[in-house]
């Protein structure tokens, strides 16, 4: 509470004020976002997806897709991963401009993701120097709840947390685009299941140590 405090008094343009705003609901966003590469430092964002969820609902007709000019050079390697060539990304937003989108969507909700530390602090990488703060909002990590999930039914099993392989093992569907808006909809999805499977405790954790249904 003492930490969320500070961070809004920090905050530079109250415009972003609602991030602060209670939330009391059953809605989360699950996010993904596609970088040049998992060096925070040097990597830039080239999309980010988003959908919301209201309890076991996901709203995929409404989900969030952005793609964002990149500001230097995408490798080969990179590309082989995500498929987002400098020509797809010509018309592609300026930074700001996507990350305000993304924050108008999300609001106060909570934010679920697969190894989110990485989107967070990619997405903060241009949220801090732009208002000075990162982002309030509660974190659902979706390995640590996998891992709990498995640990508690075979706990002499080795947990794999490739999202194939979690998507795999919780018999869902696996799409074959691979892309920002696509990932954040499995994630979604990953999540309604989890969630129906576990003790409710597990979601109360803001962190954890590792680290399609209609519209």
């Amino acid at each position: 509470m003492i930490s969320r405090l500070l961070a809004r008094r920090q905050l530079r343009d109250p415009t972003y004020a609602f991030l602060f705003d209670g939330n009391d609901g059953d809605e989360v966003v699950a996010f993904d976002t596609e970088v040049t590469s998992l060096n925070v430092a040097t990597a830039e964002i080239l999309s980010i997806g988003a959908v919301r969820l209201c309890g076991n609902r996901i709203y995929a007709g409404e989900a969030l897709e952005l793609l964002l000019k990149p500001q230097g050079i995408i490798s080969a390697d990179s590309i082989k991963i995500h498929h987002l060539r400098h020509v797809d990304l010509q018309h592609g937003l300026e930074p700001r401009v996507a990350i305000g989108r993304f924050l108008e969507f999300i609001g106060a909700r909570p934010l679920v993701g697969y190894f989110l530390q990485i989107d967070i602090a990619m997405i903060e990488k241009y949220l801090r120097p732009w208002l000075g703060i990162g982002l309030p909002n509660r974190q659902i990590e979706i390995s640590g709840l996998y891992h709990q999930y498995v640990s508690s039914r075979h706990p002499e099993r080795a947990v794999d947390l490739r999202f194939e392989s979690l998507v795999r093992d919780l018999e869902l569907p696996l799409f074959e685009v691979h892309n920002a808006r696509s990932d954040a909809i499995m994630t979604a999805m990953a999540y309604i299941k989890l969630k129906a499977e576990r003790p409710r405790r597990w979601i109360a954790q803001r962190r954890v140590p590792f680290g399609y249904i209609g519209t």
